[in-house]
Parts: structure tokens; C-alpha cells; sequence
């Protein structure tokens, strides 16, 4: 009888044992009689061993979803972990007595998720505990990169069952430098003429022409009648001839212009955010804009020009930033205009660059080719008679325009920790209202002070010809 039972015991192991992973034999439990049994935990897909100081005559699990059991003999019971939970053994004595309950614990496999995570992520402070059903992370990381992927692999182990305690250390804090440089320039050139005719013929009629565009009113006019010619304030490159022989006058005006303009638009703005938040810049103003609303009332709404900047980063790992960049550098166009009822709105130029890229701490890149090259030219002439070589120019006028602008745009990401504020310094730190005495008997409008050190003395050696801003140590 021992040997048919040892033989049950035997083969029933075997089949166990081949069904499902290894035992893990560190797990076993021994239960002693009059003892009260602790708790046996055991892992998800492994098995354990209860051994019992006196045999037992039946057993039974309260719920075979989490734990399934088999007999080795009738002392030693197989425990296999199917689904995390918590769960009840009860053992029964022969005389149908109860010898113990024990409260079975399934948790994920924990053993086997910390050697992948250590391979996957070498040298990160992870720490890996099981809480209920789930897994606990704690510890500190390097970057959110590596903070996401040890979530990744935990969730294969439990879904939807995973707690992030981890937090992520390193400097968290972009500093972003942009630079805005605007070159516009434009170039207008204008050539018109006007001539006017009064005679009189054999019979006493007056004959008077012109042709032309005359830059005010009267002037040929003013020419012939021998009066001085008359030229408004924003008439520039006008000549006029006048010519009488007898009856007959001849008036020839002539305008030829030629403008140029440069501009050049530059501001530098400096901004810091916390990793993942967003930081926005403007530097110019808003322009009120009527909006017809309900009950036909009307309403302001301003619209913001000037150079605007927002910007996104994110830490990826070490030094690494993803950066979400979007500039716009805009103004006030005066040549587009919308009449609605008495009120004037100008239109707008807007240039805009939306862009995502990755760079190191202290990397560059340039946001360059934004070019603009408008041209235009106009020529008009009277029929036939601007036709006729040289004379015709007098009966022709032309107009030429070209306007070109650049713009570029540079930044530059930089990992910051906040510093002490004594080591910032002010422009007004060394700058002083004056005396009476120093404003009216020297003239000096400001009594400037001397710091000996930290950067208010730095900025102190510079005067308003040098260079001006903050000075951080």
C-alpha cells in the first residue's frame, strides 16, 4: 500500500510538474501542528511546496482560479500560482478535524521582471515591489524616456495594475535663447513729365494741352501765366521749365525720384520652463480691432504683432531636449486697409515657422530662408506721341519698385538649475537719481554708483556706448 501510494505521489508530480514551471523550493512552507500557519506567497506561473507536520485527509482551495493545488503525498501539497490574488488552503485531519487554513498570496512574478528591467535598463535606481495584485515602481531615473519604458515592461507583467512612484532626477529646467534678425530693404524709382500748349491762332482762338500726371494742381497753369511755381511739402525731384514767344507758351514739367529705405528688426529673448510645460514671448503690441457682435453691437478686440515666441521642451535623457518651437514675427501693414462703416483696420504681415526637433545642451539651429522679394513696375504713355524717339519721353512716365526682406532665426536650449538672487544684477543697480547741485550746477541726470563686487560691479564698468542687459555668475 506505501508503495502504490508512493508510486500515485510520484507520478502525480511528475504530470504537475511538467504542466507548469519550475517549483521554486526557497517558497515552501512547513506546517506545524498547533501552529497557526503563516501566509504562503507565491509567484504568478510558479509553484510552491506545503509540507504538514501530520497528515492530512482531504484538502481544498477556495477559489481554483487563483491557486490549484495536487497531492504529493499525504503530507506534502503542490501549489501552483495561476492569477494574482489572495486566496485560502484548508487542510483536514483524518477524523475530518481542521489542521489549518492557509492564506495563499499570488503575485506577478516579480524575480523575473527585475532581471528584464536590469537588462533593459542598466545602472537606473528602480526598485520593484508587489502591492495586492499589482507591482509598485519606485526609485529615481534618468529621463522620462527611461521612466516610460520600465512602465512599458511592467504592464506586460500586470495590466492595468501598475502604481508609478518613480520620480525623474536631473535638471529639469530649459533655458531657451532665440534671436529675431529682420533686414528689410526698399528700393522706388519714378520718372513722369507733363508739357502744356497756349497760343493763340490767326483767328483769336486759344489753343491750350498738357499731358501728363502733374504732381499738384496749377502748376503747368502757374508756369505759363508766368507765376512761381507752387509745390506741396511732400513733392520732392520736381523741375519745371516755362518758355513765351509772342501768343504761343510752352510749359514743360518734369519729376524723377528715387528712394531708398533699410530696416532692421532684432530682439533676443530669453525664456525658461519646466520640462513638458509651455513659455511664450511677445515683443511688440496689439492692435484694436471693431468686431461687429450680437444686437448689432459693436466691440474692441486687439491682436497682438511684434515678435511672439512659444516653446515646448521636453528632457528626453541626459542632456538631450525635444524642443517644439513656434515663432512668428508680425506688424502692421499699411498698404492693406478694410473700410467698414468709418473704421480704417490696417491688414497685417505675418511670417510663422512651426517646428519640432531634438538637439544637446548648448546646440544651435538656424531657422533661416525666409525670403520676401516683391517687384513691381508700371509705365504709361500718351498714344503715338510716346512713340516718337527722343521728344517721346515727354509724353511717357514710368514707375519701378522692389522691396526684399530676410528673416533668421537662431536657438539655442540650455539646461539651468535656479540660482541665488544676490547673483543677478539689475541695469538700475548702478544708476542713482542725482543732487540738486549735480543736476543743476554739473548737468548730470544720473549719480552712478560703484559696486566692488558680484555682477552689479561687472555691470557698473560698462558705460551707454558699450553694451547693455543682465549679467548672471
Amino acid at each position: 500500500m506505501k508503495i502504490d501510494r508512493f508510486f500515485k505521489a510520484a507520478l502525480t508530480g511528475l504530470a504537475v510538474a511538467m504542466a507548469s514551471p519550475t517549483m521554486v523550493s526557497a517558497q515552501a512552507l512547513t506546517v506545524m501542528e498547533g501552529e497557526a500557519s503563516s501566509a504562503l506567497s507565491v509567484p504568478m506561473n510558479r509553484a510552491v511546496v506545503v509540507e504538514t507536520e501530520m497528515p492530512f485527509a482531504e484538502i481544498s482551495i477556495a477559489n481554483a482560479s487563483i491557486a490549484d493545488i495536487s497531492t504529493l503525498s499525504d503530507r506534502t501539497i503542490y501549489v501552483l500560482g495561476k492569477a494574482p490574488g489572495r486566496t485560502t488552503l484548508t487542510l483536514l485531519g483524518p477524523d475530518g478535524r481542521l489542521i489549518t487554513n492557509v492564506t495563499v498570496e499570488v503575485s506577478p512574478d516579480v524575480a523575473e521582471f527585475k532581471e528584464r528591467l536590469e537588462q533593459i535598463l542598466p545602472g537606473e535606481d528602480i526598485e520593484v515591489r508587489t502591492a495586492n495584485d499589482g507591482i509598485v515602481l519606485s526609485g529615481t531615473v534618468s529621463s522620462i524616456q527611461k521612466l516610460d519604458r520600465a512602465l512599458d515592461l511592467a504592464r506586460r507583467y500586470a495590466p492595468d495594475r501598475v502604481s508609478n512612484l518613480m520620480v525623474v532626477g536631473g535638471t529639469h529646467q530649459v533655458l531657451l535663447k532665440v534671436r529675431f534678425a529682420e533686414m528689410q530693404r526698399s528700393v522706388r524709382k519714378a520718372l513722369s513729365s507733363s508739357i502744356a500748349i497756349n497760343g493763340v491762332t490767326g483767328g483769336g482762338v486759344g489753343v491750350t494741352g498738357g499731358t501728363g500726371t502733374f504732381t499738384q494742381n496749377g502748376n503747368l497753369g502757374n508756369i505759363i501765366n508766368g507765376d512761381p511755381l507752387v509745390l506741396g511739402n511732400e513733392t520732392a525731384g520736381v523741375l519745371g521749365l516755362g518758355f513765351t514767344a509772342g501768343s504761343f507758351e510752352l510749359a514743360v514739367l518734369l519729376e524723377a525720384l528715387e528712394t531708398k529705405g533699410m530696416a532692421r528688426t532684432l530682439a533676443e529673448p530669453n525664456l525658461t520652463a519646466l520640462s513638458g510645460q509651455q513659455a511664450s514671448f511677445l515683443a511688440g503690441g496689439e492692435y484694436p480691432v471693431p468686431v461687429l457682435g450680437q444686437d448689432n453691437q459693436v466691440t474692441v478686440e486687439f491682436k497682438p504683432f511684434g515678435v511672439e515666441l512659444i516653446f515646448t521642451p521636453r528632457v528626453i535623457e541626459d542632456d538631450l531636449i525635444n524642443l517644439e518651437v513656434n515663432a512668428a514675427v508680425s506688424g502692421i501693414d499699411n498698404t492693406v486697409t478694410f473700410n467698414n462703416g468709418g473704421f480704417v483696420i490696417n491688414g497685417f504681415r505675418r511670417r510663422e515657422s512651426n517646428t519640432v526637433v531634438e538637439m544637446r545642451d548648448g546646440e544651435s539651429f538656424a531657422i533661416a530662408g525666409l525670403l520676401t522679394d516683391d517687384f513691381a513696375d508700371l509705365a504709361g504713355q500718351v498714344p503715338w506721341l510716346g512713340d516718337i524717339p527722343v521728344l517721346g519721353a515727354l509724353f511717357r512716365s514710368a514707375e519701378y519698385e522692389r522691396q526684399q526682406t530676410e528673416l533668421v532665426i537662431i536657438v539655442t536650449p540650455h539646461l539651468v538649475t535656479p540660482t541665488r538672487g544676490e547673483a543677478l544684477a539689475l541695469p538700475t543697480d548702478r544708476v542713482r537719481p542725482p543732487t540738486e547741485s549735480e543736476l543743476f550746477l554739473n548737468g548730470r541726470v544720473a549719480r552712478s554708483g560703484t559696486p566692488n563686487t558680484g555682477a552689479a560691479a561687472e555691470v557698473a564698468k560698462q558705460d551707454f556706448s558699450g553694451s547693455f542687459g543682465y549679467v548672471m555668475e
